[in-house]
């Protein structure tokens, strides 16, 4: 008997009225939210505008959701293809079914056309964004909880999985949680990208590049434990060839790119350092000073000026005793003469 375990949603859906809620969708939103908002502040920090990310975000998520769609249908053909099952659900992506390969691959094209339209190197916003990328897995991998899938072996740990689903070949029972791995691995994912792209100041897609290779090494052995369905080439899982395949892509990328080009992009997005112009109630800093300067300058003037007034007031007043002390001089000369 378990003494503990994580229970799985009586449902994955609830309903406002006649409006469906889903859990798995709610997950892949907050996930979307997440990941623009640390992009965005990580894109600030290196230089480029407020807004840009979610702006590029509008072509890089609708293409990484049919991305990771297509390629969980493609590998998994025989659950919507084969006989007894129906093709339509391909379409259900609220049922769950996303690749995260597909989703990063065709995810990537769009940032690219994004990129492109703005002017902007795409290594330099995939740096900014993987982190984001990281924490949005985190978060949708609980999606797969809220659908009671994405777990391994039968277990009996306190922090096992209760399936109580039987549907779709489930066997109710408690299992290892490797969409809860999955998830913390993840957390750890994102936080190694950015103590590392802090401490050597990783640039030209190297800070994506590391979060590919450890979100990949994770995964291998996470996949190794699930008991779903899947193709097997070799013994081994296609999602494990995966992994190691793009592991060792993406390592050889930092190192070739590290050698090719050190350091990190002095500029991201052209014309965002001179800035925008100053919204209303705000001045520059350079208006405030050249202010400064002018009230100096006017305050100096004025100065100058009484400086200017009290020199000739002092000197309007020694004509005026000069002029007595002439006047006095020839009365007294003619009384002298007088007497």
């Amino acid at each position: 008997m378990e003494l503990a375990y994580i229970p799985s949603p009586s449902s994955g859906v609830l309903y406002l009225g006649p409006v469906p809620l889903r859990g798995y969708a709610f997950c892949i939103i907050i996930g979307v939210f997440v990941a623009v908002w640390l992009g965005n502040k990580r894109w600030i920090a290196r230089g480029g505008r407020a807004g840009t990310v979610a702006d590029i975000a509008v072509w890089a998520v609708p293409f990484g959701l049919i991305g990771g769609r297509l390629y969980h249908v493609v590998t998994d053909y025989q659950l919507y293809f084969s006989e007894g099952r129906d093709w339509v659900d391909a379409f259900k992506i609220w049922e769950g079914g996303l690749g995260i390969w597909g989703a990063i691959a065709l995810g990537a094209l769009g940032a690219w056309i994004g990129c492109r339209r703005r002017g902007i190197p795409l290594p330099a916003y995939a740096d900014a964004i993987a982190p984001g990328i990281a924490l949005a897995q985190a978060i949708g991998r609980w999606g797969n909880w809220f659908n009671q899938e994405l777990y391994g072996r039968a277990t009996d740990v306190p922090w096992a999985v209760e399936i109580t689903s039987s549907s779709d070949g489930r066997v109710p029972g408690t299992y290892h949680p490797t969409f809860l791995y999955e998830s913390l691995w993840c957390v750890g994912v994102a936080l190694l990208v950015i103590w590392a792209d802090r401490r050597f100041k990783l640039g030209h897609g190297r800070a994506f590049a590391l979060y590919v290779a450890a979100y990949c090494a994770g995964r291998f052995w996470i996949e190794y434990m699930r008991v779903d369905e899947a193709h097997h080439v070799l013994g081994m899982r296609l999602n494990n060839w995966t992994a190691i395949l793009v592991f060792l892509l993406a390592v050889l990328y930092i190192v070739l790119s590290a050698r090719k080009r050190p350091g990190r992009e002095a500029v991201v997005e052209p014309g965002a350092s001179d800035g925008d112009g100053p919204a209303d109630g705000e001045t520059k800093a350079g208006d405030v000073k050249a202010g400064d300067e002018k009230a100096g300058k006017t305050a100096d003037d004025a100065e100058e000026g009484e400086t200017s007034a009290t020199e000739k007031a002092d000197a309007s007043a020694e004509d005026s005793d000069a002029s007595a002390d002439s006047e006095a001089s020839k009365d007294g000369a003619g009384s002298a003469k007088k007497g």
